[in-house]
């Protein structure tokens, strides 16, 4: 009974140890010189990050905290402050008023595609569609992304370009890969 109770404990932490160690390979990038963790959701490590400020107050204005908060997976292009600051001036301002909400929540739902899709997993889509793939988004637009450079570059619909500067920040509920424009629909 003894030696059963003892290769118990020792399976037991043989399985702890292997998850402990799973989870220390998971470690995200540095996103705005801040830590991101896998075990929080988009809004928690959004929250984290001193370059997307702006995004989350554009995602506290659009009303959608709770959906990016929610079971997921989502995989999000998450423009930088940087990015939104190379819009028009004003525009930033005129979208976080509370009349332009629907535009919000368009702009900022078309950096947004359901399940996770890594960075692996984009550069074998582009590879399969020849050299480019396009992605859906929850606004019900379409994304395009190519490789130029080897770096993973989004076209939207009006043909707008952002590159992906950080991928792969992973989270509880998908994925953020950060990009250095604002992605517009039609």
């Amino acid at each position: 009974m003894n030696c059963f109770k003892n290769a118990s404990l020792a399976l037991l932490l043989a399985v702890a140890g292997a998850a402990t160690l799973a989870n220390a390979q998971m470690k995200d990038p540095m996103v705005g010189g801040a830590e991101m963790f896998p075990t929080r959701n988009i809004v928690e490590n959004a929250l984290n990050s001193p370059d997307h400020t702006t995004l989350v107050a554009a995602v506290k204005a659009g009303g959608l905290v709770d959906t990016l908060e929610g079971a997921g997976p989502f995989t999000v292009f998450a423009p930088t402050n940087e990015a939104f600051a190379k819009l028009p001036a004003g525009t930033v301002d005129t979208l976080l008023k509370p009349e332009n909400k629907d535009q919000l929540d368009k702009i900022l739902t078309y950096h947004v595609v359901a399940g996770k899709i890594t960075s692996k997993e984009l550069v074998k889509m582009i590879k399969a569609g020849h050299g480019k793939a396009e992605l859906k988004t929850v606004a019900g637009g379409t994304l395009t992304a190519t490789l130029v450079g080897g770096k993973v570059v989004l076209t939207d619909e009006k043909g707008g370009r952002a590159t992906v500067t950080i991928a792969d920040v992973y989270q509880s509920n998908g994925v953020i890969h950060v990009i250095d424009s604002v992605l517009l629909p039609n």
